[in-house]
Order: C-alpha cells, then sequence, then structure tokens
C-alpha cells in the first residue's frame, strides 16, 4: 500500500496540469499567470516529495526526555532553569506547561505521510517551538471517524508525555479534515488550542471523480456525510481555527471549500496568492502565517488566563 503516492501520481499530474489549461482561457492575464506559475511549482514539489517520501513511512519516534545532569552542572547553553526528573517509572516529560510553547501535530493529506511537513517541522523548530511531532495515518485508513478516533488517543498520550493540558494542530488538506471532525465531533476543543488547516475541504471538493473510489476522497465530497456532520451545530466549541487557503489550490473544487464558514466556530480564513495545493505545507509564507496564528493564540491565552486570575 506504500507505493499508492506513485500510482496515483499520475492522476495528480493530469489533475495539474489539465485545469490550469482550462482555466487559463477564462481568467484575465495576470491570474492565469499566477495558476500556471503555482501549477508548475506543484509539480516540481511532487517530483521532490516522491522521492522524500520514503523516508517518512516509518512511524516518528517520539523525543525522549533529556539525560540528567550531575548535581552543580547545568547542561551547556541551557538558558533556563532544568526541569524536574520525573519518579522511576513515570512518564517521559518535556518542557511542562508555561514554559515552552504547547505540543504541535502535524497531519499529512490523502496517500501521503509525515515526510510532506520537513520544511515546515524545521521552521517550527528554529523558531522556537521545541515538540513537533509528525503524525502518520494508517494508508488502509477507509473512514476519516476512525482516524479522528486515532487522533485523540494519540493527543492524550502527547498531553501525558509532555505535561501540557492542550496542544495545536496543523492539518494539510485531509488531515485538517481529520483534525476538525476530531475537535468538532469529539470533544477535542477539550485538549485542542488551535487547529491550522492547510487547503482543507471543508464544504467538499469536487475532485477528480477517478479518485472518488477511495472511500475518503468520498467522504471529502460535498454530499457526503461527514461534511453533513460538521455542519451541524458546535455551541462552545473551545477550538480557534485558522484555515490557509488559495485561489490557485487546483485540488479544492471550488477554492473557497478551503474556508470555513461556521456560525458556532472561532475560525479566521487566510488567503494566500499564488500557491498550489502541494506548495502550502512548504511555502515559506504560510509557515509564517502559521507560526503568527499560533504565536497570537498563546497571546491571547495568557491574556484571558491574567483576566480570569484578576
Amino acid at each position: 500500500m506504500q507505493a499508492l503516492p506513485f500510482l496515483s501520481a499520475p492522476l495528480l499530474i493530469a489533475r495539474l496540469v489539465s485545469t490550469p489549461l482550462r482555466c487559463a482561457r477564462l481568467l484575465p492575464t495576470r491570474a492565469s499567470s499566477l495558476l500556471l506559475r503555482s501549477t508548475v511549482v506543484d509539480l516540481a514539489i511532487l517530483a521532490g516529495h516522491l522521492l522524500l517520501y520514503p523516508t517518512g513511512i516509518s512511524r516518528e519516534r517520539p523525543l525522549p526526555r533529556p539525560a540528567p545532569h550531575p548535581a552543580g552542572e547545568p547542561p551547556e547553553g541551557l538558558l533556563e532553569p532544568e526541569a524536574p526528573q520525573p519518579a522511576p517509572g513515570a512518564p517521559t516529560m518535556l518542557p511542562t506547561e508555561g514554559r515552552a510553547h504547547p505540543p504541535v501535530l502535524l497531519l499529512h493529506g490523502f496517500i501521503d505521510n509525515r515526510s510532506v511537513f520537513l520544511l515546515l517541522r524545521r521552521s517550527l523548530h528554529r523558531h522556537g517551538w521545541r515538540h513537533v511531532e509528525a503524525l502518520n495515518y494508517s494508508p488502509l485508513t477507509c473512514d476519516l471517524r476512525k482516524a479522528a478516533e486515532l487522533l485523540g488517543r494519540h493527543v492524550e498520550e502527547v498531553c501525558a508525555r509532555t505535561g501540557h493540558r492542550r496542544v495545536d494542530l496543523v492539518g494539510h488538506s485531509l488531515g485538517g479534515l481529520i483534525a476538525r471532525y476530531y475537535v468538532q465531533r469529539l470533544g477535542g476543543d477539550t485538549r485542542v488550542r488551535t487547529v491550522v488547516t492547510l487547503g482543507t475541504p471543508h464544504s467538499g471538493t469536487r475532485i477528480a471523480p477517478l479518485l472518488s473510489a477511495h472511500p475518503l476522497v468520498r467522504q471529502m465530497r460535498p454530499d457526503s456525510e461527514v461534511i453533513a456532520e460538521l455542519t451541524r451545530p458546535a455551541p462552545n466549541c473551545r477550538t480557534q481555527f485558522v484555515a490557509f487557503w488559495s485561489t490557485e489550490d487546483q485540488v479544492m473544487v471550488p477554492a473557497t471549500t478551503a474556508k470555513i464558514s461556521h456560525p458556532d466556530l472561532l475560525a479566521y480564513n487566510v488567503h494566500v496568492a499564488g500557491v498550489g495545493h502541494l506548495a502550502l505545507p512548504v511555502n515559506g509564507t504560510v509557515a509564517a502565517g502559521i507560526r503568527e496564528a499560533l504565536t497570537a493564540a498563546e497571546t491571547a491565552e495568557g491574556a484571558a488566563d491574567t483576566i480570569s486570575v484578576a
């Protein structure tokens, strides 16, 4: 099953090439130029990602707790007091609540794996996020709801291991829909502070009919039961949503389906110009926007805590 990305690549290439050529005739010159340029970039990213794909097949190992240091000898380069060491047999603990950014979990899209987030996770690490994990869900998964349940169990494990009460989720395409379903339908808003989605079909996408033979693709269509469930009321949902969408996203049909529109959700839609579907997880501007969204959520949370304490 791990060969699926290579088998589906011709279908994706056909989609990436045919749509811009068809639409370019109908769009103004500048818009058609953006679409064609984003398609060329997406094709280049696809070629590179096919080479990187094998590196992301295996499940990522959780970051281990640093080894204890001898008394009176602070670790080299440590800029803050060392965290207390857990008792023998206790879960592995990383920086705890209030001492670092909340953990960030990255969820890939359809027929993909964690290798797609290579550049994004480097960007987060470089800017101070100490705990970033990219998750793989099984290529045999045929039900988005089951994937959301597995995500919930992983979130609980991460919270127990790191000492954080809540996490942030970043999902590309189908990964964003899994994250939203977990938060909105399975009570995940108690554990998830922010969900960032990249080219996610929140209202369903009319993707190439040839791909609709797969159950997960059918669940991403506008008339699916999953999309209908996500339109239901979600009163008092505590999670903030940030949805990045692009007019040049060839997989989202229409492109605006990647925007969130729900009366009960605190959601912000961020338009990025000239970025194709495959480029969203690797684009530098999008990465900066993700960091900004996560930092803003922390600032707002800190202000709320101060008000509640006062």
